[in-house]
């Protein structure tokens, strides 16, 4: 049996990458019986006699599994959000790296349309974000409307990974994933000026092979609410947070109204910048919300 990774799924076949080689494979008859249900980024056993008529005998195990797109293993996520057109949004931007971070993906942040913003001072307030967001240690790419400019700067990032682009709706993605492998031609997601967001198109996903990497060819992300991650565990998404959660005086510290809370302490002394634990307190009630509910 031979290793390699499923860079598409489509009809019913498997398109396994070994090396430079793509062999067409069908999943076991037995996958079905015990719910495997390869995704594309699996790493998997598959056996071959040509190019045309393989089979994959065994999916290896996940380090994660996104739901839109329906991928697995994915290393990095460059997360695109636009200066202006629809305006920058540190509160969804935090949710994207919550869902990023609880899924063991490294986050690199792309502040796109950087030359449409016409305005001093909003320009200066978008310098402000980005700063912050490096202080804290993420990777900030500010980019212009000129792709070609912005592929320089994203192309080192790319090598030994696998990459997802995710983010708001008509901030650019696909104009990037067209600029990365123009045979995509996929539509550039239009903004609808009537309701500020950009058609969706759905699509089946494929990896390309691109700066020595794996890029996802379609742009999004798993379902955004946060059913999976439990309250007391919503900390250690917010990198300066987790970094402090064993400083606080009780165990089970939810960084809200208790004495000594080294995390409150933090955003007092300004270390934790006010705005993410707003978002960390929003997002807490809403995780306490949809408990309740379910």
């Amino acid at each position: 049996m031979t290793e390699g990774r499923i860079v598409k799924a489509l009809a019913g076949f498997y398109y396994v990458m070994d090396q430079d080689q793509i062999f067409q494979c069908r999943g076991r008859g037995n996958f079905r019986k015990r719910k495997v249900n390869p995704l594309v980024g699996d790493w998997v056993e598959y056996e071959s006699s040509n190019k045309t008529d393989g089979y994959i005998m065994d999916v290896k195990e996940r380090k994660n599994e996104l739901v839109r797109p329906p991928i697995a293993n994915v290393d990095q996520a460059i997360l695109v959000f636009s200066a202006v057109q629809p305006d920058f949004s540190p509160l969804l931007l935090d949710r994207f790296l919550v869902h990023i971070e609880a899924n063991d993906i490294l986050p690199v942040i792309c502040v796109s349309k950087m030359d449409l913003v016409e305005e001093t001072s909003e320009y200066e307030k978008i310098q402000m974000y980005i700063e912050k967001y490096r202080d804290l240690g993420y990777e900030v790419i500010p980019t212009s409307t000129k792709t070609d400019d912005s592929l320089e700067m994203f192309y080192p990032l790319f090598k030994d990974k696998l990459t997802v682009f995710a983010g708001q709706s008509g901030v650019g993605k696909s104009s990037l994933l067209n600029a990365i492998n123009p045979e995509l031609m996929l539509e550039t997601n239009e903004i609808s000026s009537h309701l500020g967001r950009g058609k969706h198109t759905t699509r089946h996903v494929e990896l390309i092979l691109f700066g020595n990497g794996l890029v996802a060819d379609t742009p999004g992300f798993s379902s955004l609410d946060f059913l999976n991650i439990e309250a007391e565990d919503l900390s250690k998404f917010f990198p300066e947070m987790n970094e402090r959660r064993g400083d606080c005086k009780f165990r089970g510290c939810s960084h809200t109204s208790e004495p000594k809370c080294a995390i409150r302490a933090g955003v007092e002394s300004g270390e934790i910048p006010d705005f993410r634990y707003e978002h960390y307190v929003s997002f807490l009630q809403e995780i306490k919300d949809q408990k309740r509910r379910y």
